[in-house]
């Protein structure tokens, strides 16, 4: 029975109505060792535009850019090694920092990790608890979840901060019960076919994953000990990292946000994703699951995301916001995106892998001024062929 469910829960990933192709994800190259307790290190490629690099770096790590402001740590890996590793003062590869809405790209990986296990299939209905039967909102599908076409009337930020969803949900009138909370938000679209960005519905997917995972909890300190346990388990111990994951006080991980992890965490997340969810000969995700990540979802009103990754657009500057690298040579590009400026960049056609951490005050500018930054930087490398890995059309 194991068998046959696990058969379906991959065999959605080769039938997407969202036909595209994507760029291949290279192998391991031969000769370089996988990551382990250390990662090897060189340094920065022949090819590298040297100016460029320098200037870029020296722009982040001297705070002299008046809209990125601070830069905690950079990480960039290329072709399977640290190229670059820097820490402003009173960080190290050891401080942990927050994901903030990067962790909605790890809450990605760990229900495929429960898909590749048979516990998962994505096109069944996810459902809630409060949700009787006959409710549309128990009609959504993990997908539909995963891809923020819910339908649910949720605005993630607003003018006055106070009345932010997130805000509300993690810190206001949601914060002792963060799942009951977003559970009431009712429907605005069908589900399906509008894109609207919510920290609720990752935090609704997280309670759903944990509920599959830990289904007859004693109290909320074993919900939270036995799902801590197979995250690393499943997901975290397979590839060295070792993140703190925060819980309300149900026992629900806070799937939205809240994990903290080093720099170098954070690269071994992203250098999963860029060697197609296998690690060291082993998969770790299903077969096709980045490829979901990475391929836009199916509402019309944007071309920036597809499920918990956000994308860069095959032309113009994206809708219905300015994706975070506007370039034309770097359209494969995709990335996990925080708070203040957090961000891990996968780029397939350049083999590599930026990590970013620190903060910053400003909303869309600072935002701006942050995907100029990391574009120029990662333009400065040249790319490398590839082959093998996947080019799976979605």
């Amino acid at each position: 029975m194991l068998r046959v469910l696990l058969a379906a829960a991959l065999a959605v990933f080769a039938t997407s109505a969202q036909a595209q192709t994507l760029h291949p994800l290279a192998p391991q190259p031969v000769g370089v060792a996988w990551p382990g307790a250390d990662w090897e290190t060189a340094p920065p490629p022949a090819d590298v535009d040297r100016p460029a690099f320098d200037l870029a770096v020296t722009e982040v790590f001297a705070g002299v850019h008046p809209l990125m402001q601070e830069t905690r740590a950079v990480v960039i890996i290329q072709s399977g090694r640290i190229v670059f590793e820097r820490y402003a003062d009173g960080y190290t590869r050891d401080t942990r920092l927050n994901s903030w809405s990067m962790g909605k790209s790890f809450t990605h990986a760990l229900v495929g990790a429960a898909v590749l296990q048979g516990r998962v299939s994505i096109d069944t209905p996810m459902g809630n608890p409060a949700w009787r039967a006959g409710d549309r909102r128990a009609s959504i599908t993990w997908r539909q979840w995963l891809q923020m076409v819910d339908g649910l009337d949720y605005q993630e930020s607003a003018a006055d901060i106070a009345n932010a969803g997130n805000a509300r949900m993690l810190f206001g009138d949601g914060r002792r019960d963060v799942i009951r909370w977003a559970a009431a938000r009712p429907l605005l679209h069908d589900p399906g076919v509008h894109w609207n960005y919510t920290s609720a519905g990752t935090m609704l997917t997280a309670d759903a994953l944990t509920r599959v995972i830990v289904p007859n909890p004693r109290d909320a300190n074993d919900r939270r000990a036995q799902m801590r346990a197979w995250m690393n388990t499943a997901l975290f111990d397979r590839i060295g990292a070792h993140p703190v994951v925060e819980f309300d006080p149900q026992g629900t991980f806070y799937g939205s946000s809240l994990f903290w992890a080093t720099g170098r965490d954070y690269a071994r997340f992203g250098y999963l994703y860029l060697r197609d969810g296998v690690w060291n000969g082993q998969r770790v995700l299903p077969e096709g699951w980045v490829d979901f990540g990475r391929t836009p979802g199916p509402a019309q009103n944007t071309d920036t995301y597809g499920a918990q990754w956000w994308l860069t657009p095959p032309s113009g500057e994206g809708r219905p916001s300015r994706s975070l690298i506007v370039n034309p040579d770097l359209t494969d590009a995709f990335s996990a995106q925080g708070h203040e400026g957090q961000i891990i960049v996968v780029v397939p056609s350049k083999d590599f892998v930026l990590v970013r951490l620190g903060r910053f005050d400003g909303g869309g500018e600072a935002w701006n001024a942050m995907g100029d930054w990391a574009g120029r930087l990662i333009g400065a490398f040249g790319d490398r062929p590839q082959s093998g890995g996947s080019s799976n059309v979605r």
